[in-house]
């Protein structure tokens, strides 16, 4: 005989010692909402490029000067 589960309240996992009113002490409604809100692009670099750019900081370097060389490039007289 099957016994009917889905109308069962879901077993509480957290453990009796663990006081949530003491975990959220502290806590900030709303903390990262504006970090949120700015948006954040997340790239996902091939091994070989992650290896070469360690860090974000490295990364950013790396764009920034292809994106100055794109901007000589673009000012450089065209020649027939």
């Amino acid at each position: 005989m099957a016994t009917e589960q889905h109308n069962q309240e879901p077993e509480d996992e957290l453990r009796q010692e663990y006081d949530l009113a003491d975990l959220l002490k502290g806590g900030v409604r709303g903390k990262y909402a504006e970090r949120y809100r700015e948006g954040t692009n997340l790239v996902l670099l091939a091994p070989d490029v992650a290896r070469a750019f360690p860090d974000a900081a490295a990364v950013n370097e790396a764009l920034r000067l292809v994106m100055r060389l794109t901007e000589l490039q673009r000012r450089q007289p065209v020649e027939p």
